[in-house]
Formats: structure tokens, sequence, C-alpha cells
């Protein structure tokens, strides 16, 4: 499409209903980044309240028309995705725009190939919109869904604000609290306060003595004009729309006056659990989905099935996040588990289907699950696939320890091209399903008590293991022979083994992924620098060549609210792991008070981390570790005062595991181990990074 363009959905599919819109884009660095906004409008081109405005604060409307479904790795950068249930969008709004921010400064004329697309249910592109022009704007309305007659259509868009989110929600009548201005002033006093803060810790210390003494030279009193110190005060976190757990006795914190705060909300790890009433460690807490009777495959795959999506049913946050990615409606949901369905002579028996009703409309998909590492057959999804398409159902979602990647199908299926009825492919891993819980009931809450436990329970058993749950756990067969053909210098490239570790690698940065951001509850995403309109099979061809050329398996990991990307190399000559992160050197100050703050930070970080001082030459700057640092952290500046100090890189080093499964000697186990203790050691320690001003030298700042 191009700029200004509309066309009518049903023109494109018979299943728009349901339509999924992506926005895109590409950052060179893999640290840029943008937010995604939804505001509905009615016929007078405004909302109707502030709860019409829909962001990284407020990501879900009560009725299931709009839900964020959050970020999704491509093969070119990563889309964010939003669900539209057009079906469920009240009467009075006219038009739905979608638009996306930067936060704290930041352009998009830093970011490539912003773009825009739209899908049916069934998960097939209907259109694509790449907007261009868009150096100084730091707010682009991409697009917008309107109203014409019975139908809906789509419209191009690409106009451009200066002014960022708050800018472009005022204009739609949304009355916000711009936060932008105020934690920038408060970012610039804090870099400056640590400037100079041995100086101004004398010159308080100087000012108390002389205040007391002039109060009561004899030292027997407190002077009655000296004000107790006050801090500043501090921006409270904005709740989710989905009203969270409120303990018994606590009042809610926010009221139904309050506006929008575009300051994004701030979540914090989970409380250590309530000591125990047991009597000894032997006793076992009573669980809901006991996993002890769990002898075979089978009994995992069915139990697992029926656990799972019994609290989809249940628990209806949850239940809609996993399905509104499929295209499903916001609706009353209903699963069932071995239903038995006619297919030729034989019936075949899915694992499970799932049926959401909404306005007398069904909507079904059936489930292939698979469990402790067993692979999804091309046969059995073949025939599910053909069934679906037979009784006229959605979808068919497998369900497996495996990730999927783009480009690249765990299965590969038949689609007869001459049925009008389409059927969508839909894959989850058990990992993408533990996440979910995570987030929900660790971070963002759920409607009651009742639905947080039955999460709980839920993620406890996914967690346990006999549950076969595990997520991805096996590098593969092609894993022995590559490390031993690069011990032995005999692997060439264009080696197919050396792909299918390189795959392997990618399925296990991904779960890496999902895994700390269940956690720390915040976006966790690998980074891709492919070029732009890259191919993934042909970026996987040139990572493999690579990695029969130097033994190294790389990767690199952006986490939300810290000062870098976070990097992870395998040496697979030498058995090394290396987590290691580069943090850009302040703009403001001198060097030796960086390093001196650097060490400070680190106080509590391993004595083995090793500290780089990153200079503009191409030779390097000094380096060492923690340990001998600590005394004397001007060992890290240069000899030569004249060269430029531009970052520093903090790393660290583990032995890895050898063979390709999850155990303890496993390499998956030891990359997971690593990633986690660099984060918890060394990355939590480093300052969050500051809102970019006008004045910074950066090319890119964090979205």
């Amino acid at each position: 499409m191009i700029k200004g363009s509309n066309v009518a959905l049903t023109a494109l599919s018979e299943d728009v209903g349901t339509v999924i819109v992506s926005l895109g884009w590409v950052s060179p660095t893999g640290e840029g980044d943008a937010d995604v906004s939804v505001l509905l409008l009615d016929a007078g081109g405004k909302v109707r309240s502030d709860g019409d405005f829909y962001f990284y604060n407020n990501p879900v409307a009560p009725d299931g028309s709009v839900q964020l479904l959050g970020k999704t790795p491509t093969e070119d950068g990563n889309e964010d995705r939003i669900c539209f249930d057009l079906t469920a969008v009240p009467p009075q709004v006219e038009r739905i725009v979608v638009a996306a921010s930067r936060y704290g400064g930041a352009r998009f004329g830093e970011l490539e190939n912003v773009r825009v697309r739209l899908a049916d249910a069934a998960g097939e592109s209907l259109l694509r919109f790449a907007i261009a022009d868009v150096d100084a704007v730091s707010a682009i309305i991409f697009g917008e869904l309107y109203r014409r007659g019975e139908e809906w259509k789509f419209r191009a868009g690409g106009q451009g604000y200066d002014s960022g989110l708050a800018g472009l929600a005022t204009d739609f009548g949304v009355d916000i609290e711009d936060d932008a201005a105020e934690a920038e002033a408060e970012a610039a006093s804090a870099v400056e306060a640590e400037a100079e803060a041995e100086v101004a810790s004398a010159l308080e210390a100087v000012e108390a003595v002389e205040a007391v003494e002039a109060a009561d030279p004899a030292g027997g009193g407190q002077p009655e004009s000296v004000a107790p110190a006050t801090t500043a005060p501090t921006l409270e976190a904005v709740p989710a729309p989905r009203r969270p757990d409120v303990a018994e006795g606590e009042p809610a914190k926010r009221t139904a006056a309050a506006r929008p705060r575009t300051a994004k909300k701030k979540v914090t790890l989970p409380k250590v659990t309530r000591k125990s009433l047991a009597e000894n460690e032997s006793w076992r807490e009573a669980r809901l989905f006991p996993v002890s009777v769990l002898k075979s495959d089978r009994d995992r795959e069915m139990r697992a099935t029926s656990v799972l999506l019994s609290v989809m049913a249940q628990v209806p946050e949850f239940g809609r996040r996993l399905t509104a990615a499929f295209g499903a409606p916001s609706g009353r949901t209903e699963t069932f588990t071995e239903v038995s369905l006619p297919h030729g002579d034989t019936p075949r028996r899915p694992d499970g289907v799932i049926r959401v009703e909404r306005a007398g409309k069904l909507w079904t998909a059936l489930v292939e699950t698979k469990t402790n590492g067993n692979s999804l057959k091309a046969d059995q999804v073949q025939a599910y696939m053909d069934i679906a398409a037979r009784r006229g159902y959605e979808a068919v979602i497998t369900l497996s320890n495996d990730v999927a990647l783009e480009g690249s199908p765990l299965v590969d299926v038949k689609i007869d091209g001459r049925r009008k009825h389409k059927v969508a492919l839909w894959h989850l891993s058990w990992a993408e399903v533990a996440h979910q819980a995570q987030m929900l009931i660790r971070h963002e809450g759920v409607g009651n008590a009742a639905h947080a436990w039955l999460l709980q329970e839920l993620l406890h058993y996914l967690q346990h293991e006999n549950s076969g749950c595990h997520g991805f756990q096996n590098m593969g067969a092609a894993w022995v022979p590559v490390r031993n053909g690069i011990d032995d210098e005999t692997l060439c490239q264009g080696d197919p083994r050396a792909l299918e570790v390189v795959e392997s690698w990618e399925r296990l940065i991904r779960q890496v992924c999902l895994r700390m951001g269940g956690e720390l509850g915040q976006k966790v995403l690998p980074v891709q620098r492919a070029r732009r309109g890259t191919d993934p099979g042909t970026r996987r061809a040139l990572l493999a060549d690579q990695l029969c050329l130097d033994g190294r398996l790389q990767a690199e990991l952006r986490i939300e609210g810290t000062p870098g990307v976070l990097a992870v190399s395998a040496d697979l000559r030498t058995g090394k792991l290396r987590t290691s992160v580069e943090i850009p050197a302040p703009d403001q100050g001198y060097p030796l008070t960086w390093v001196k703050r650097l060490v400070r930070r680190l106080a509590e970080a391993p004595a083995d981390l090793h500290v780089e001082t990153l200079v503009e030459s191409e030779t390097g700057g000094p380096r060492g570790t923690l340990e001998r640092l600590r005394p004397e952290p001007a060992d890290l500046l240069p000899r030569n005062t004249a060269t430029g100090i531009t970052g520093f890189r903090l790393s660290l080093f583990k032995g890895m595991g050898s063979t390709r499964g999850n155990a303890e000697s496993g390499f998956i186990r030891s990359v997971d181990d690593a990633v986690h203790r660099f984060y918890t050691s060394v990355v939590v320690h480093l300052d969050r990074p500051a809102p970019r001003r006008a004045a910074a030298k950066e090319t890119v700042g964090a979205g």
C-alpha cells in the first residue's frame, strides 16, 4: 500500500472478524525500540474517555476488542503485534488508530524498515505498508481501521508527531500526564549529583558542624531552625487494566479519576515465600496437579494437555493471552481432551480441542501435544489439518518442548489450495506457556486470588522435573559430530550439520529470553543484526559457515531497562562460555570519576569479572579482573591521557557443558546458568539507562 490508500478487509479475506496488526522496525545497533498504542475514536474523531487509549500501561480492553500481544522475533528484527476482535468493538467506535512512539528524545529516523502488516485470523498476511520520511518524528500513526457501513476498512497512515506519545494522545482527546520531561530532569540531576558526590558529601558535613556550633556553642542542643531532610517524590507505577489482587485490608491505590501516565509501569520480583509449617523437609505440600504418578510419555502428554486446557478455560486472562495471537475472539471458552473425530476408516483422537464462542459464532482449534522432548509427527499434524478443513475449524495448534523458528517450520504440511476454508497452523512451546503464566501471576496480576492460585499450580506442574514440559532440551544429533569436527578441524563450510546446530542455538537463545522475561517481568528479546530483507535461511547459512571457521556460537539479548546489550558467546574450541555487556561512557564528568564509580557499583559482583576499557583506537584499552582493580581503579585509564574512552566491557567466563541435553553437564543448562549468573551478579548493579537528551551524541537510544 501507499500512504493514504485504503482497502476493504472483506476484499482481502473472508476471515476478518479478528485481525492481527503488526508494527515492525529494525535497529542497526540492536538497542533501539518503540512502543505501540491504540486509540478508539467516536464519530467526532475523539476518544470517548481515557479508557479508549491502549498502550504499555493499559494493554487489554475489558471486552476483548483490543489486546497488545507484545513483541515477536522475526527474521529481520521484531514485530509488535496487536489483536483486534472487530466483532467486539463497541458500535460507538468509528475509527481505530494504530500508532507507535519512541521515548526520551529518540526519533524514528534512527530505525530502519519501519512498516505495518495486517493478517487475518488464519495468520495469512493481507497487506503491508512501509513508512518513509520519519527522520525527525518521535511518534507515527501507522494506519487506522474504520467503519464504512457494515464493513471495516484499513487506511495506510504515515503522519508523524514531534511531541511523542503525549502529543499524539492529546490530539485525540486523551488527558494524560506526560512524565518524559520530569524523568529527563531527574536523570540529569542524578548524573550531576553522582559526579560531585564526594565534594557535596564533604561540604554537607562541614555545614552541619557549623550549623550545630552556631545554634549551641556548648554542644548541648538541637537547632530548632534546622528542618528535617526531605527526599524528592517518586513516580507511581501505573497498574494494568485488569485489577491485580489487593491484599486483605489494603486500600486500592488508583481511583477512577486518575489520568493515564506515560511513565512505564514498574514491576518487582515476587517476595520470598512464607515459611513452611511442615515438621521436616521431607513433607511435600499437597498439589492440585500431582506428577508423581506419571510413568510414561503417554501419561505425561495426557496429563499436561488436560492441566493446561482446564486452566485456560477457568482463567480467562490466561486463556486469552495464549489464543489471541492465533486469531481467536474474546468470549466464553470451553476445552476438551481425547476427542474422537472421523477420518477415513480410522477415527483420529487429537489431544485436545479449544472452542471459543462469541455472539453465536464458534472459533475452534485442534491441539496436538508432545512432552519429554518427543518430536511432532508430520502425518499426525497433516491429518488434523485435513480434519479441521473439512469440519470448518479455524486452527491446529501444536505444543511441544521445541521452539519454532520463522522460516523453519517444525513440521511440513500440505495445504489444499482448492479448499475455500483456510486452516491456520500455529505452534506453542512449553517455555512460552510458562512465560505467560509467570507474567500474569508475578508481574501483571489476574482477576482474583483463585485464578492466581490456579496459575501458580500450573506453573509448579510445568517446572516439575517429572512433567516433561521443560521446553527445548536437546541440541540435536548433529551436536557431537560438529563439536568433534571443530576440535579436529575437519568441519567444512556447507556441512548441513552445522546448520542444524545454528538452528538449535537460536531456539535455545529464544527460550533463554522467555525464561528471563518471565522472571523479570520485562521484555527480553534476541537481537537480530541481519540486513534488511535477508532471508532467515540465508542468514542461518552464513552463521553456520562462520561456525565452521571460528568455532563460535554467538548471540545478543536486549533486556529492557539495562544499559547495553547482553552478549553470549560459546567457543566450542576451548569449551568456554563468555557473557558480556558493553556500557557507554558518561557524557559528563572526568574519566577517573567514571572508573571509580563503576568499581563502586560492582562492589557485589564476582571478583573474576573482567573489566576492559573501550577506547577510540583499534588496539583496545586497559583491562583486568575486578579483584585487581578494586584497590586501584585508575588502572583502567589509558596511559595516553589524550586517548578518548568510549565505554567499558564487562565479561564473565564459564566452562560449558559438553553433552547435548539439559542435564547438569549439558550445554543447554550451562548457557541458562551463565546468562542468569551474569545478569543477577553484574547487570543488576549497573545504572539504568537515562532518557536521551537533545544534545546527546548517540545515534540510537532505548525505546
